[in-house]
């Protein structure tokens, strides 16, 4: 079943709305424990939220009344409330909640590099919203106790894909989608920003300022403060036409390829470059912050970009892997897990197991290599386009074999930066940062 808790409580079975409970109160106490889908609630708790401090000598018996009426209601579609200790869950299977769907889909576009993913995400999550949590069953008191932080995730959800808009170069439809908040949200510097850059661009320069001013008196009227250094610096910037603001800002380790998002290459080699993506540390995600080996098509691209497949084999890649989707998906799980072993060979903590996956896979690419000249009339060797989808797998365990076997594998360093970390050659053995402007500023 899907439950629907941003708006009026609704419950549906097979994509048809059903009722479940007819009294406000069963209503209330079902999406309780569906917010806790899969984990127990305390009769305590449930006394606590439904009568909010105030439950009736009788409260207890009620709890016991309702659950047995909505258990009764819900056999029929599969939904099961058990009996745990002293309280009550209901059993997750694969039913869904849309307020889980949209903490989700959020942590997922926070994660996403590519901004037209990010948008994608947020504009799923934001489909959900039907209204305040639980508007038919629950006030305002009670909402801020079940989840005192969702709308203020539904407002940055909102900046969130503003910004991935903006960095598409969609800014008539930032300008659609930001107008009335920023009207009834004045003193929300972020998005105040994102619209006034959407309405420079769009060649409103004046209704741009005519915001900011609006936020200014609204902000030294309800606060008694300036706007903040950022949306000053923006408000300078228009004033000014700074030509910066005219295209959408890029981070200066994004590389675009036919579409695709890439890593910067910093490493030296290719194997090192494909090792640089922020996955395999396990640390909390610094810049870039995200992972860039999210799809076949973003993998077949980075490996014509890094000089391992010439552009008619990228072509023929892409026209394979529409075709193919399942294969694809595969070959990128491999790779994923390819990438994780070379990472650990390359920086030094590999065990056996992890060489000798490597070494598994480079025996397999071998068998698929060809040697080719390439433009300076010199020969290489490159996986055969007879290897399928499978090419740039091959293609990039060959390169770690190269590596491993050559004594600069030696000579690799990781940048010092706490916020970086990528992985680099240094045959001086004097450096300590990679190549990354934000790194070598």
């Amino acid at each position: 079943m899907e439950f629907r808790l941003l708006g009026p409580f609704e419950a549906c079975h097979d994509g048809h709305l059903v009722e479940i409970a007819g009294r406000r109160q069963e209503r209330c106490l079902l999406a309780l424990l569906l917010l806790d889908l899969g984990h127990p609630v305390t009769i305590d708790r449930l006394i606590g939220l439904l009568w909010n401090g105030e439950e009736p000598a009788s409260a207890r018996g009620a709890v016991y009344t309702y659950v047995g009426r909505l258990r009764a209601a819900l056999v029929p579609y599969g939904v099961r409330i058990t009996t745990r200790a002293d309280g009550y869950l209901v059993e997750a299977d694969n039913h869904r909640v849309d307020v889980a769907d949209f903490h989700r889909d959020v942590q997922q576009a926070l994660d996403a590099a590519d901004p037209a993913a990010r948008a994608a995400l947020l504009d799923r999550a934001l489909r959900l919203w039907r209204g305040p949590l639980l508007a038919d069953v629950a006030d305002e008191a009670l909402r801020h106790r079940l989840d005192g932080q969702l709308d203020e995730a539904r407002l940055v959800a909102h900046e969130m894909r503003a910004e991935a808009q903006l960095a598409l170069g969609r800014h008539a439809r930032v300008i659609k989608d930001l107008a009335a908040l920023a009207d009834a949200l004045p003193l929300r510097e972020r998005l105040v920003g994102t619209l006034m850059t959407a309405h420079y661009r769009a060649a409103r320069q004046a209704d741009a300022l005519l915001l900011y001013e609006a936020t200014r008196k609204a902000l030294a009227t309800e606060l008694g403060v300036d706007p903040g250094p950022d949306l000053q610096e923006l408000h300078r910037r228009i004033l000014r036409s700074d030509a910066r603001l005219d295209q959408p800002r890029r981070a200066v380790y994004e590389v675009r390829v036919r579409e695709e998002v890439l890593p910067w290459i910093v490493g030296g080699h290719p194997a090192l470059d494909f090792c640089n993506t922020f996955v395999g540390w396990g640390d909390p995600a610094p810049l870039p912050g995200a992972e860039w080996l999210r799809g076949y098509r973003t993998f077949a691209v980075w490996c014509g970009y890094i000089g391992l497949a010439d552009d008619p084999t990228v072509s023929r890649l892409l026209t394979l892997a529409l075709r193919d989707p399942a294969e694809a998906d595969r070959t990128l799980e491999q790779a994923r897990t390819l990438r994780a072993h070379m990472f650990a060979c390359l920086s030094g903590h590999a065990d056996h197991a992890a060489f000798d996956a490597v070494a598994r896979a480079a025996e397999a690419a071998a068998k698929t290599l060809e040697y080719t000249r390439d433009d300076s009339g010199g020969g290489r060797w490159r996986p055969s386009l007879e290897a399928g989808l499978r090419l740039p797998l091959h293609a990039a365990a060959w390169s770690a074999a190269e590596l491993l076997a050559d004594p600069r594998r030696l000579t690799v360093r990781s940048c010092a930066e706490s916020h970086c970390r990528w992985l680099f050659l240094d045959e001086t053995s004097m450096r300590r940062w990679c190549s990354l402007v934000t790194c070598a500023g």
